[in-house]
């Protein structure tokens, strides 16, 4: 009687935990899609304005969490959504609207918004992304993995066009700004 009660419930556990690792789905196609398009601005990044002539106007402006960045003159603009080549056009746009003639704007990123490192690694935190990060090289600046940590995948949230996803990806597999990659404690 007391070994079908433990194996019952044995059974229970297994069906359970194996459901849990069941309802995760590997990455939407939309996470590797996202990588083959230009990027978009979001709030946290940084990028350098440059008003070629107009020495008061070239700055480096932050974009807020509105997804507004602050302009001498034209004011906010927004840049949320935007790539540094429609921004370009956004300023200008703006600037010509009683200010210059015939502006001539460069927009360049001059920092990425970070990206963030939670679960079974050694310091857990924000750190800063850099074109061609990979989970592997985010894991490592991230103090590694513990003894306990997954190393063959892991969880990734993104904001892919202002619906947040998360996916099981592949450490190999690249990021993107403002990911958030989680760790998880492998069973065995």
């Amino acid at each position: 009687m007391i070994r079908s009660v433990v194996l019952r419930h044995a059974l229970v556990a297994f069906v359970l935990a194996a459901s849990g690792c069941a309802s995760y789905q590997p990455a939407p196609p939309a996470f590797h899609e996202m990588l083959d398009q230009p990027y978009r601005l979001g709030a946290g990044d940084r990028i350098r304005v440059t008003v070629f002539e107009q020495e008061g106007l070239t700055n480096t402006y932050s974009v807020d969490q509105s997804g507004y960045i602050s302009v001498p003159l034209i004011g906010a603009v927004a840049a949320r959504g935007y790539t540094a080549q429609e921004m370009e056009k956004a300023v200008a746009a703006k600037l010509r609207q009683g200010y210059l003639r015939d502006p001539d704007v460069s927009v360049e990123i001059d920092r990425y918004r970070p990206v963030f490192v939670m679960g079974e690694v050694g310091a857990a935190g924000q750190y800063s992304y850099v074109p061609g990060l990979t989970v592997q090289k985010a894991v490592a600046m991230a103090g590694g993995y513990t003894a306990r940590g997954n190393q063959n995948n892991v969880d990734i949230t993104r904001d892919i066009n202002g619906k947040v996803m998360t996916g099981r990806v592949l450490t190999t597999d690249p990021l993107l700004p403002g990911d958030t990659i989680y760790v998880r404690e492998r069973l065995f």
